[in-house]
């Protein structure tokens, strides 16, 4: 039971009794006490004034001489003009601590039944994982998290991007630039070979473009249609180079070429299916390496080679209906005008599949798997807000309730950044990504190096240093992509991501360290006799982790694991300074003893529990 919880009915009683008539409980608002205020709990006054008949002040005053005198948990008050600030007594919070102690699932709720599934990662197979795709899976992994510590039984899941033309660049440039080279021949992960020849087709088609581009300039079109002529004309009048470029680039022979592969991918072609497989069965492997080093994993994984199929059916079923229309050339689209958005393509005129397309039928073969689904987060940046807003109209509009429980998590671009400079929007076609394999790699270099400077490895074997590393190194990564507020872009500096100060996981996870050191001299712990005497430094710090739980509760609600990581760096600012300024086995009271290593045994124990919904091991010694 909260403290409002408590304090409501007593305070109900008292204003009864002070101003002899009946209080509509409604009027009765308790509030945490702003932190420049002494107290704990507030009560406004001001809806009191009209039958008190006197002041703000004057009413507060005498409500708070009243409370003190009939409530035994309120030990003093002060007034700050229609607020009345209320201290509880100490032992109130000794109970509580004695609570959190009790219960080792402290900040956990297992009370929901809903089943939610939470889509993250869901990359292509012409490219291996990068930096934007680090902070989408450590979102969707600690999302995920989060919702089962708000008692949601949760599927992770991701739609694996395996077909569509980007997937066929690859599959292009590797058959005709590759020379039968493999992952193993290579020395390459499967991943990164792929990823090699979709930057080597965008190299050859922007050749071909180039030259495509003079040609057109001079008038020379060849046998290209009148109505990309006019098209390419009324562009270069407008100065529209960027879809001039898109233009001339699905006009190169070798576009063409690749658009002919999609249609024989999707008919079945034995040669094109069979260098599909091959091809996308390297990155596979690729993508489970990384994922292991990541420490993440998934429940189901839906393929767009399957999906796709199941929504062009439903596309058909709502053409039949009326929902869709056919264009001349035979595509298909719906108009979503009247809803204020605009009219979207879900079928081409060759009768090959959009984005959209598997989209819908993902979501509808994901409802048939988990009938009781009670929601679905999609972890996608928030350059797509506007499909996702076209995708949960369209469900609605086939007539599937579930949709309107499907929710867009709209994360922010993540760029990376150092000491000499930023690095730009990353394109994988060009090379220009920051592997995330590299990166891992990079981070826990770092923390190795970092730690080596300090020193304190005494006693420990290779193998436990080298876990150590990865604990601080990827610990660092993640804590660095959570602790921004999603919806916010950011930029990452690796050198920060594992110092030892600051708002970083190494210094939460110092923290962590440092109790559990304290933890192994103290022995056994007795339960705090609540009559025990407290420092302001412990008074606060159990009102922290009080509102653990709470914390947890709006992460969840919010989707926003930054609270989490932000309410645990704020907790183990308080308790560094309490550490500092507080003797532990020096004080003489065994009493006080007892406490304050109970004190730091349960901001050690919350710690473990929110960086776990982070994704992020806490190290015994470091």
């Amino acid at each position: 039971m909260s403290l409002e919880q408590i304090l409501m009915p007593e305070v109900e009683k008292c204003l009864a009794q002070l101003y002899d008539q009946k209080i509509d409980n409604n009027q009765i608002q308790l509030q945490k006490t702003r932190t420049e205020f002494v107290g704990d709990i507030t009560l406004v006054v001001f809806p009191f004034l009209r039958i008190s008949k006197k002041g703000p002040e004057q009413t507060a005053e005498e409500i708070g001489a009243l409370l003190i005198d009939q409530i035994e948990l309120i030990k003093g008050y002060n007034v700050v003009k229609g607020f009345l600030n209320l201290e509880i007594a100490n032992s109130y919070w000794l109970t509580q601590l004695n609570g959190i102690e009790a219960n080792q699932k402290f900040g956990v709720d297992a009370t929901s039944s809903d089943t939610v599934l939470v889509e993250f990662s869901s990359p292509n197979t012409n490219k291996p994982l990068h930096l934007g795709h680090l902070r989408n899976i450590f979102l969707g992994d600690s999302v995920s998290s989060v919702l089962q510590a708000n008692g949601k039984k949760v599927v992770r899941t991701q739609i694996i991007n395996d077909r569509g033309i980007h997937i066929c660049k690859s599959m292009y440039a590797w058959k005709n630039f590759g020379n039968t080279e493999t992952p193993e021949s290579a020395g390459m992960k499967g991943d990164k070979l792929v990823g090699k020849y979709y930057v080597e087709f965008d190299k050859a088609m922007r050749e071909q473009a180039k030259a495509l581009l003079e040609e057109w300039n001079k008038g020379n079109f060849g046998d290209v249609d009148e109505k990309t002529i006019e098209t390419f004309k009324s562009l270069k009048e407008k100065e529209a180079d960027g879809k001039i470029k898109e233009l001339i680039n699905n006009q190169t022979p070798i576009m063409a070429e690749v658009k002919e592969m999609l249609l024989k991918w999707e008919q079945k072609d034995p040669e094109v299916y069979q260098l599909w497989e091959k091809m996308n069965g390297w990155v596979y492997n690729g993508f489970d390496q990384t994922y292991k080093t990541m420490g993440v994993g998934f429940d189901h994984l839906y393929y767009e080679s399957d999906t796709f199929i199941t929504g062009k059916e439903l596309v058909e079923e709502g053409l039949a209906k009326g929902i869709f229309y056919k264009r001349e050339d035979g595509s298909v689209w719906v108009d979503l005008t009247d809803e204020g958005l605009d009219e979207k393509l879900l079928l081409r005129s060759d009768g090959t599949a959009v984005y959209m397309t598997q989209d819908i039928g993902t979501a509808y073969q994901r409802f048939k798997d988990y009938p009781s689904m009670t929601g679905m987060v999609y972890t996608v940046g928030n350059e797509q807000d506007y499909h996702f807003k076209v995708l949960f109209l369209i469900l609605q509009k086939l007539g599937f309730e579930w949709a309107k429980n499907c929710f867009h998590l709209s994360y922010g671009m993540v760029e990376l950044r150092n000491n000499e400079g930023e690095v730009g929007k990353m394109k994988s076609r060009e090379g220009t990504v920051v592997d995330a394999d590299d990166l891992m790699a990079e981070v826990i270099d770092s923390a190795k190096e970092m730690t080596q400077e300090r020193g304190q490895l005494e006693g420990m074997s290779n193998e436990e240093k080298e876990d150590l590393y990865r604990i601080i190194g990827l610990g660092g990564l993640k804590y660095y992509l959570l602790k921004v507020d999603p919806k916010k872009n950011m930029a990452f500096n690796p050198e920060e991501s594992v110092d030892l100060n600051g708002n970083t996981g190494p210094f939460i996870q110092y923290a962590h360290a440092r109790i559990s050191s304290l933890l192994r001299k103290a022995g056994t712990l007795n339960g705090v006799e609540t009559s025990t005497e407290m420092v302001d430094a412990e008074r606060e710090i159990i009102k922290y982790l009080t509102a653990y739980p709470d914390t947890v509760k709006q992460a969840g609600d919010e989707h926003s694991p930054a609270l989490l990581a932000n309410y645990t760096y704020d907790l183990v600012k308080m308790y560094n300074s309490f550490y500092q300024s507080v003797s532990i086995f020096k004080e003489e009271d065994e009493k006080k003893v007892n406490l304050r290593l109970t004190l730091s045994k349960n901001v050690g124990k919350v710690i473990q529990s929110s960086m776990a919904m982070l994704g992020i091991e806490v190290p015994e010694r470091m």
